[in-house]
């Protein structure tokens, strides 16, 4: 193995960690900052835009950026830019400052995330291991982190200083993190002004239907993700009377159901493909997901513990599904023959990683012109859209 792409495999673990904290920073407060702006389920899937509007414009300028200014140097400065979108929101007194946050942390993490995900194909490559799954598994350990003691300190601390406190200490905790990962010589973006060929890819072609095919694989994985971080809590608190607190169980079981997956998913990889892994976790998961809706539920009205308990299972199956998922499509993005890795990655990433933000405010809508639940049962049908969108994913051996 090569020293250098072993210590960047190791700060990269560490970056994926704090891309957990810091993009789920909020998540256990939501229903807190819900009901302290007065907002009903569809105005609040409104202010999520600001974020999908933020994301799209992380990934439009992501690609090219990457590829002529090194993933390294495009990373440390979205990684300063996060936390103060963070900041922003724990500073909200208004929808406006909350919107204005919002915006800010959709599309630094956006763009970091295509930057780390670079990262990653480069350290597979030099190192000629399969890693990536390992390191979205990290992101997986921080999101779990922040929702299971953000539940803790929802009874100690208001919102405004939880979230400013965790601006600051992701802030340090990137500082140190990307210090250490691949420079341009050897992620494969030099910086390099006159290789503008794979930089430069249209809209719509037959070259890039296929990552458009990946991308609506990924965009139907992320919005049940965003969904279930942003609306489980609320799904709980309305629909269960779940109290303070408490409303964190559903994120977290999820949370912990991908941690394991994505720490397995590399072995899952290389013992089922790339394909049958994303298949069968899309047909598995949202069947799962519609069973602990159909019976979780109503069950809560006579034996609530009961009826949590059978969600947060079938959250946790959903999470130990999904896992593979985003790993899977990233890497077969950045394997499209006569491509960038970088600009396949952001273009997959435009499609999809809105998704992520648009789902919620799409869920947000839903909910308000019928129930959550029914929200969420258009999750479970997303869900098996992904399994059969695993046709489109095929990945370079490393070897």
């Amino acid at each position: 193995m090569s020293h250098p792409a072993v210590r960047a495999r190791n700060f990269l673990w560490a970056t994926f960690f704090v891309m957990g904290i810091s993009s789920m920073a909020w998540v256990p407060r939501i229903p807190e900052i819900k009901e302290e702006l007065g907002l009903r389920d569809g105005q609040f899937g409104f202010v999520f835009l600001a974020g999908a509007l933020g994301s799209v414009v992380g990934t439009q300028i992501s690609g090219r950026a990457i590829h002529l200014m090194a993933s390294r140097n495009f990373a440390r400065i979205c990684a300063l830019l996060m936390p103060v979108g963070i900041f922003t929101m724990g500073s909200s007194k208004s929808v406006l400052t909350l919107v204005i946050g919002l915006f800010i942390t959709g599309l630094s993490f956006a763009a970091l995330d295509v930057a780390a995900n670079v990262q990653a194909m480069a350290i597979e490559k030099l190192t000629k291991a399969r890693y990536m799954s390992s390191f979205h598994g990290m992101w997986s350990v921080g999101a779990f982190v922040v929702t299971m003691f953000g539940g803790i300190l929802a009874k100690h601390i208001s919102p405004s200083q939880h979230l400013k406190s965790l601006a600051i200490i992701s802030a340090l905790l990137y500082v140190i993190a990307i210090s250490g990962l691949l420079s341009g010589e050897l992620d494969g973006h030099k910086g390099e002004t006159h290789e503008v060929t794979e930089a430069k890819i249209p809209l719509f072609s037959k070259e890039v239907a296929v990552l458009w095919a990946l991308g609506i694989g990924l965009l139907a994985s992320f919005v049940p993700e965003g969904g279930i971080y942003d609306w489980s809590g609320i799904l709980l608190k309305d629909h269960m009377q779940v109290g303070k607190g408490v409303t964190a169980i559903a994120a977290t079981t999820f949370s912990l159901g991908m941690i394991v997956s994505r720490f397995l998913g590399d072995s899952w990889f290389e013992k089922w493909g790339h394909q049958k892994t994303v298949k069968y976790g899309g047909y598995i998961g949202g069947l799962s997901l519609g069973f602990g809706l159909l019976v979780g539920i109503p069950l809560s009205s006579v034996n609530k513990i009961a009826g949590v308990a059978i969600l947060s299972a079938a959250l946790a199956v959903v999470g130990l599904c999904m896992g593979p998922f985003f790993p899977a499509f990233n890497l077969a993005a950045m394997s499209v023959p006569g491509i960038a890795p970088s600009v396949g990655m952001a273009r997959v990433a435009l499609i999809s990683l809105a998704g992520n933000f648009f789902g919620p405010a799409i869920i947000g809508l839903i909910s308000e012109a019928t129930t959550l639940p029914i929200s969420f049962g258009l999750i479970a049908l997303l869900l098996i859209l992904v399994g059969r969108q695993s046709r489109y994913i095929l990945v370079k051996a490393v070897k």
